[in-house]
């Protein structure tokens, strides 16, 4: 039944070229799981979190991109004549288009003393179901790869085809087979006599203890799969919670437990780690084994995580208390890199990797941005550069702001300040709540708000601390970042600043300089110092300042830029900044392809900063996985940006560190996606509609007229009707007057349609 239309193609398209020597694991610290060896990844229903689960696309993928020694995971499902076949689920029509095909088939039974109707796989022969595709049946995944036709495998086709390092076939529903007079037993002792089997589970007692002696333990291993803990388990009328705390009984017909990962570390009922239970010490002093289950990358786990699917896998395989003896997981290359390249990674290890990690209003994905506890994150996390985004207050005072709309990171709304809402088109669209409206004193009254920009995904940031932290003037942040031994240098953005000085007078050039200066900046070199700008007028303004990065940040999508452009940011920046759609365009979130920006701005010698990288699977085109040390490795090994601006500083630091970048023979975990290759595997009535490339970044873009003069006073806002101020009007992206741009915006739209719309 197995087809192999266009595999090789896609491997080809997916994975870098590259002739692997056998790998060995890259560390080799003695494991706390039950035999003292790395534990097992578990690839459940193959890559299923990208492709339909159980798929030929899903298996080779899986093995692949995973370590090598992977067991490629089975749900076996009986057909009417009694074959076994790989299926995620025991309805059919969850997972394929057998409603579409045998419209009038669904029949209703009885499923654990559960009335469910649909269609089963004992209703229909192996050759009726050949005539069926599996699809995919998360429906927050993409569907795009639905069109491929992917037929359904039997067990040996598995087996035979893809030849995995291992095999593990899960029984969920023996009783009910039983019921349609089928038997499981009869089938996995048939099968096992032409495939090898690694390993056999099942949730139900009696079924293991049906086959426990026609089974070598050190050939293929049975597994007792625990289902919820109020759950009844069939044969013995016992919850699974009470069968937990009797393991021994467990050792007479298992050599080891599947539990959900929550057995292991609960959550509160705000989504925040409780203390582990002991679940795994337990069962290896009864000399078993124990496999987690429920580990999905693109599914909310604990806060705790901060949304990074690496992180959860270490806490389970190297927590210096116990270790799991395998993780169950819909994407294998997680697990894989947690293990091989993460576990056992010393704190102080250096770096091998020399892109820059630069903050995103310090550890903002964790604390509310620009406070000192988001601050002090990231230098605990390791940051390179610590960035602040200056804003001036009313009397002057410069401080760390995210914006200069206080409404975008304060609670200023629901505050007595709420009657100076003002419009102000030349920094932005829509009404705001600024920073010159207050002194410094009233804005550090205000409660900080920490940035939830996936909240339409329901994907919110660490609500316990949503809060927390207080606001740090320019002194304060370079007083902090001088006392940090660990970091390597400061950012400092400067934006608004014509607006300040003509309509506000404000100088918010002279104000940062003074900072600088006064900190004792201008006199060392322990820490670089860089100036952030959208504004070149800006930048020439530090001209004076040789010994200061000046960095211009390109505040558009671009797929290029011409000579004249580049050679014209030559003259007054050091480095460029640019968003990762200027570097990997997308379209659905899907990689299109890769522009020529990097090559042209360093065939300049200017190296290339890219933002934002945040954790959250959203923010993530699908071809990273849903993980986002995929993401950051693909941009600096696969694009050679010089450094990633990330609001989850950790996440990029321990990249930096990782294992897998020593040596010659990188694992394919640590292989840069192929930009544009999973595109290529999607069928014509699939595929979403062309968009038009980005422009090309022209000299008249960059360039802009001097720096007006401060104003000696402020210029008075004119009323408009209801009681809303206005000012200057918004002038030519390439002029003093912008409005606020957020790149994210259109990607969050092409995110919602690939979610919600396909």
């Amino acid at each position: 039944m197995y087809n192999s239309r266009a595999q090789t193609l896609f491997l080809l398209l997916l994975l870098h070229s590259v002739l692997l020597a056998p790998l060995v694991s890259a560390q080799g610290s003695k494991w706390s799981t039950l035999s003292g060896n790395p534990p097992k990844v578990i690839a459940n229903g193959g890559f299923s979190g990208l492709f339909p689960s159980s798929t030929s696309y899903a298996y080779n993928l899986a093995l692949q991109v995973s370590v090598p020694d992977v067991v490629l995971w089975c749900d076996v499902q009986l057909t009417k004549d009694g074959a076994g076949i790989c299926a995620p689920d025991l309805l059919l029509s969850n997972s394929s288009d057998i409603a579409d095909i045998f419209k009038k088939r669904n029949k209703a039974y009885l499923v654990n003393g559960v009335p469910t109707k649909g269609w089963f796989s004992v209703d229909f022969t192996l050759k009726e179901l050949s005539t069926i595709a599996l699809t995919q049946g998360v429906y927050s995944r993409t569907n795009k790869f639905d069109g491929n036709g992917f037929l359904i495998l039997t067990v040996q086709d598995v087996a035979s085809t893809f030849k995995p390092p291992g095999f593990w076939l899960n029984v969920q529903h023996d009783q009910f087979f039983t019921q349609q007079n089928l038997s499981m037993r009869s089938f996995v002792i048939s099968v096992s006599k032409s495939v090898i089997v690694n390993y056999i589970s099942s949730p139900e007692v009696a079924f293991l203890k049906s086959i426990t002696a026609r089974f070598n333990p050190k050939t293929t291993k049975l597994v007792f799969r625990f289902l919820g803990q109020d759950e009844t388990e069939p044969s013995t009328n016992q919850t699974y919670g009470s069968l937990l705390k009797n393991l021994t009984f467990v050792k007479t017909f298992a050599s080891g437990i599947m539990v959900p990962k929550s057995y292991i570390w609960p959550v509160d009922a705000n989504n925040y780690l409780l203390p582990y239970m002991s679940v795994v010490l337990d069962a290896h002093k009864e000399g078993l084994e124990v496999f987690a289950s429920d580990f999905s990358n693109d599914v909310p786990f604990s806060f705790n995580y901060s949304y990074d699917p690496v992180t959860e896998f270490l806490n389970y395989v190297d927590n210096g208390i116990f270790s799991v003896d395998g993780v169950l997981t819909d994407f294998p290359i997680t697990p894989s890199e947690a293990i091989d390249c993460f576990a056992h990674l010393d704190q102080n290890a250096s770096a091998q990797a020399k892109a820059l990690v630069i903050s995103k209003y310090g550890a903002s994905g964790d604390y509310p941005g620009c406070t000192d506890l988001a601050y002090k994150k990231a230098i605990d996390d390791q940051v390179d550069i610590l960035d602040c985004p200056v804003q001036l207050a009313k009397d002057g005072t410069p401080f760390c702001l995210s914006s200069i709309n206080l409404i975008d990171s304060t609670t200023v709304a629901q505050s007595i300040f709420s009657n100076l809402t003002r419009s102000i088109p030349a920094i932005k669209s829509g009404s705001g709540i600024f920073t010159f409206s207050l002194t410094w004193s009233q804005i550090q009254s205000l409660t900080p708000s920490i940035a939830n920009p996936y909240a339409g995904f329901r994907l919110f940031r660490n609500p316990k601390y949503k809060s927390a932290g207080r606001y740090l003037t320019l002194a304060d942040f370079l007083t902090l970042s001088k006392k940090a031994s660990s970091l390597t240098g400061v950012l400092i953005s400067i934006e608004n600043a014509a607006y300040l000085a003509g309509e506000q007078g404000l100088d918010v050039i002279q104000a940062v300089k003074n900072a600088l200066s006064k900190a004792g900046y201008d006199n060392q070199v322990a820490l670089r110092v860089m100036i952030q700008s959208t504004n070149s007028s800006v930048l020439q303004q530090f001209k004076d300042k040789t010994n200061y990065e000046l960095v211009y940040k390109v505040d558009e999508n671009i797929r290029d830029a011409a000579n004249s452009a580049v050679g014209d940011i030559k003259k007054f920046a050091h480095a460029v900044v640019v968003s990762k759609s200027s570097v990997f365009p997308e379209n659905n979130a899907f990689l299109t392809g890769v522009t020529d920006t990097v090559s042209k701005l360093k065939s300049f010698k200017l190296p290339v900063y890219v933002e934002t990288f945040s954790n959250e699977f959203v923010s993530q085109a699908w071809d990273f996985f849903s993980d986002a040390t995929v993401e950051i490795n693909s941009y600096v090994t696969g694009a050679s940006v010089d450094g990633v601006i990330t609001d989850y500083p950790k996440t990029a630091a321990r990249y930096k560190r990782n294992l897998c970048l020593l040596g010659k023979n990188t694992p394919p975990y640590m292989f840069a996606v192929q930009a544009g290759s999973l595109m290529q595997v999607i069928t014509p009535d699939y595929m979403p509609p062309a968009e038009a490339p980005f422009p090309v970044l022209n000299e008249s873009d960059v360039v802009e007229p001097p720096m007006p003069p401060v104003s000696p006073t402020p210029t008075a806002p004119s009323s408009s009707p209801g009681g809303v101020n206005t000012t200057i009007a918004p002038t030519s992206r390439n002029g003093q007057s912008k409005i606020a741009s957020c790149f994210f915006l259109p990607y969050l739209a092409m995110l919602l349609s690939a979610l919600f719309l396909v």
